[in-house]
């Protein structure tokens, strides 16, 4: 899934990126320091990012998912990530919303991360 505007066909809409910001890449970068415990691949590329929005402030608001509503870090997984996105020189703020739709599937994965998992 491309994460900046795609969504899954019948999924509830999620705003799409701020991708023209000027710390969109930084974010990013930010958001793929963040790895899964459980999965060698960074949470960007497992496509567990759904959306980052910044605005005119600079404050980031980044919706996110898991690969599962049980997951073992479910409590501590947004908290990872605002702390790897907070320092970035710029970013103002950050709040990390976990969310459970559209759910997590496997077609989310960058090409990256499916070679890295060996599903290429």
């Amino acid at each position: 899934m491309d994460q900046n505007n795609e969504m899954l066909e019948g999924a509830p809409l999620i705003a799409p990126s701020s991708t023209d910001h000027p710390l969109y890449e930084a974010v990013v970068e930010g958001c793929r320091s963040v790895y899964d415990p459980e999965i060698p691949v960074n949470i960007y590329e497992l496509g567990l990012i759904y959306t980052i929005d910044i605005d005119a402030e600079n404050a980031v608001k980044i919706t996110m998912s898991l690969t599962a509503p049980g997951c073992p870090v479910a409590g501590e997984m947004p908290g990872w990530v605002a702390d790897a996105v907070e320092p970035l020189p710029g970013v103002k703020h950050v709040d990390v919303s976990l969310v459970w739709e559209p759910p997590w599937g496997m077609d989310m994965m960058s090409d990256e991360a499916r070679l890295e998992l060996g599903f290429m």
